[in-house]
């Protein structure tokens, strides 16, 4: 009978021994610091809406046991526990739902909850995407984190095969300047860091506020007047085309007022970092090509 036991012992020890060993992961966040986990994420709380939609992308959707408003994409993820919003975090149901994993968003979220949170030793993986290329190596990141490796490699290489098809279609188009109108009041656009001053430039255009530093500027009708958009691009708060794009038609020394050069493109395809990224960028592309068929002929 001991023979028999420790002939069973030893067959269960060999097997154990030839199992592979779960390695740390590790993965660089957007400001260059390293995230460890001693296994795959289970319990994520994803604190802006396009970071959620991104974690879903990355095969990850299901590993979110938490999120803020807005997070209505896709339709699965308006199911998820609400933390708050991305500027107004509930820490306390952050905590509640003890994560083992937070991505954030460094210029949306407040730095003041993020070090809190921090300090609890939840890990937090912090995203910033500026460029376009930059969402497919979050897409892959993101599923390092959480164990879907896989799925995120094929979402990233799709992305990548797209972005490259625009780049070869619109790269080497003639230029536009253009305007992008974030909001009314404050008078809102975005600076040359933005990701959607990355857009522009895909599809050939020229920001005409791109030489500002800051992501969200606020600027002034006179320097829109001065700057003389040949396009004026305006997205608003939901799928209806903003009101107040038309604002614009009183100023008819604006070459973009007079050709007739105001678009609309939905807010939630280029103003989240997210795969849908792709589809503003082509809705943007195609918007600027209408300007350039408006050119008076030479």
């Amino acid at each position: 009978m001991f023979c028999s036991l420790f002939r069973q012992l030893l067959i269960v020890w060999l097997l154990a021994a030839g199992q592979p060993v779960q390695a740390e992961i590790s993965v660089a966040d957007d400001t260059g610091a390293t995230i460890r986990l001693a296994q795959p994420a289970k319990r994520i709380v994803s604190l802006a809406p396009h970071l959620t939609e991104t974690l879903f992308a990355a095969g990850a959707g299901e590993r979110i046991v938490g999120t803020v408003e807005y997070s209505e994409y896709p339709p699965a993820a308006s199911r998820i526990t609400r933390v708050g919003g991305y500027s107004r975090i509930d820490l306390e149901r952050v905590t509640a739902l003890r994560p083992d994993l937070i991505v954030a968003w460094q210029s949306g979220n407040a730095a003041a909850h993020l070090d809190r949170l921090r300090g609890l030793g939840i890990p937090i993986y912090l995203s910033q995407s500026n460029q376009i290329a930059d969402v497919a190596g979050e897409i892959e990141r993101l599923g390092v984190l959480a164990g879907s490796a896989a799925v995120a490699r094929r979402a990233a290489e799709s992305f990548r095969q797209r972005l490259a098809g625009l780049h070869k279609r619109y790269g080497s188009r003639p230029s536009v300047r253009t305007f992008y109108q974030i909001w009314k009041q404050p008078l809102m656009t975005v600076g040359g860091r933005q990701i959607i001053s990355d857009v522009i430039h895909l599809c050939g255009g020229n920001n005409v506020f791109g030489q500002l530093s800051t992501m969200a500027p606020t600027v002034t009708v006179e320097a829109v007047i001065a700057a003389n958009p040949e396009a004026i691009v305006a997205s608003g708060m939901d799928e209806a085309r903003p009101e107040w794009l038309d604002d614009w038609r009183r100023w008819n020394s604006i070459t973009a007022v007079a050709r007739g050069n105001l678009f609309f493109v939905p807010p939630d395809l280029i103003q989240r970092h997210t795969p849908r990224l792709l589809e503003g960028a082509e809705r943007l592309c195609q918007h600027l090509e209408t300007a350039r068929s408006r050119r008076p002929a030479q």
